[in-house]
């Protein structure tokens, strides 16, 4: 096994999950600020007047939205591609993993450039269908087409981090996502705060930066013993890989899509009720948002890579102790995030933005979203074992669930039709996560996340 590979197969369990996820942990805050920096820059530094400011920051909440939806619809291959790689290496079949990895690129590559086209193409239709407000209807349209510019290097970054991830490798993406957020965060200050281009150098400094972290990725990994060498004759389409990357992808990109889906009608009825203060409001919240679940994120990951390789090598026991462990970490670390939520939310909606009715809007709303910080530990770490077990239905299942089933109607029927208003859409959040918990939660008592979804296991005689 490889430098850039670790064998989860062996040693302690707590202090292998903690060695993997606190890079991955460190590698994801820094990646969340990418869409940090952009609001706070913007939010406090785009024009002199903090109202104005709250427009542009309006415009960059909704454009990233949709752009993250894009990033989700092929999120299914990079998942795929974790599980795989991670059960390939388990299973000590490196040739199959370098096929899998290739086979990933190339179908991301195809499938980036038709949706970076089809959605420019959409983007005025889909920007109405939010209820974008008129006054922030152009920074969202700017922000929207240039981040779409760089979904190759989106795809591209994201299945890098996915691969190692499966390897069992999170040193190298951390070094990698902290070259670009250090030129992102420059970019953004010269951009949007010297050149004064708003929006526009906001979405800029995002895809510049994301494109150096790619590139300086292939460039190193190539050059070393990783797993695949990035010639031009590695990138092709096995099709046998292709089919099993399918097979287990479907599922977690239509769950990925649904999801965001259901975030995306909170946002057209967070736009209908509030207007563009209350669009601030969100997102803000929203980007706090991607910090705050970040442990229970890191530890999802950390999960699903262990139980992949750990399944792979036909030792359930030891994939399951995973997920208390998981679980308990994630869940200490949730419980501070939430007490700080509920004493200081006007401090916290206060560094983003400076407008009064910003930060009323975002207490409002904040105040019961929260609650979601309870139980997301629960439900990803959950979802990494079923995961890297290869069950990606039944996280289909769950997420429709939560997200048609509950989140949708909680937050029109407590926000729109009992007029709670933003606090009542905060409440869909928890409401759809509690959902979640009690599929998947009977779906693991039950045993049958054991049953071989993907065909690839060690043979018997290999394991010891």
């Amino acid at each position: 096994m490889s430098k850039m590979q670790r064998d989860f197969t062996q040693g302690p369990i707590a202090k292998s999950m903690i060695a993997f996820s606190l890079p991955f942990l460190l590698s994801n805050i820094l990646q969340a600020l990418y869409g940090a920096v952009d609001m706070w820059v913007v939010g406090n530094y785009s024009n002199p007047d903090p109202n104005v400011s709250a427009l542009i920051l309006s415009g960059v909440n909704i454009g990233s939205q949709i752009t993250h939806m894009v990033a989700m619809m092929v999120s299914g291959l990079t998942v795929a591609g974790t599980v795989m790689v991670g059960q390939y290496v388990g299973a000590r079949k490196q040739k199959d993993a370098s096929e899998t990895v290739g086979t990933m690129f190339t179908m991301l590559g195809i499938v980036g450039i038709a949706l970076m086209v089809l959605m420019i193409a959409f983007a005025n239709p889909l920007l109405r269908l939010l209820n974008t407000p008129d006054e922030a209807f152009e920074h969202a349209k700017t922000y929207l087409i240039i981040c779409l510019l760089g979904t190759l290097f989106i795809f591209g970054y994201n299945a890098i981090s996915s691969i190692q991830r499966g390897l069992g490798d999170s040193i190298r993406p951390l070094i990698f996502v902290g070259i670009a957020c250090l030129v992102n965060v420059g970019l953004d200050l010269w951009l949007v705060w010297g050149l004064g281009m708003g929006a526009a150098g906001a979405a800029l400094a995002t895809v510049i930066a994301q494109a150096i972290s790619l590139i300086l990725a292939a460039v190193y990994l190539g050059r070393k013993k990783f797993i695949f060498d990035f010639k031009f004759k590695s990138f092709k389409i096995v099709r046998e890989k292709l089919s099993l990357m399918v097979k287990l992808g479907i599922p977690s990109s239509v769950q990925s899509i649904i999801v965001n889906i259901s975030f995306l009608v909170m946002t057209a009825l967070v736009n209908s009720i509030g207007g563009a203060m209350a669009s601030a409001a969100v997102g803000v919240v929203g980007k706090f948002n991607s910090f705050a679940i970040l442990p229970a994120v890191a530890m999802s990951s950390s999960v699903s890579a262990f139980a992949a390789q750990n399944i792979g090598a036909n030792m359930h026991d030891r994939a399951k102790k995973s997920l208390g462990v998981g679980i308990g970490i994630a869940m200490f670390i949730s419980l501070i995030v939430f007490a700080a939520v509920q004493l200081f939310p006007e401090a916290i909606i206060g560094v983003f933005s400076p407008s009064e009715e910003v930060i009323k809007n975002g207490v409002e709303y904040m105040r019961t979203f929260s609650f979601d910080y309870l139980l997301v530990p629960i439900q990803f770490c959950m979802n990494g074992l079923i995961m890297g077990a290869g069950h990606t239905m039944l996280t289909l299942l769950s997420s429709m669930l939560s997200s048609l089933l509950l989140r949708i109607p909680v937050a029109i029927l407590f926000g729109s039709v009992l007029s709670w208003g933003l606090m009542g859409v905060g409440l869909a959040g928890p409401a759809a996560t509690l959902a979640g918990v009690l599929l998947t939660g009977w779906f693991l008592v039950t045993g049958r996340w054991k049953k071989d979804k993907t065909g690839i296991r060690r043979d018997k005689e290999m394991v010891s």
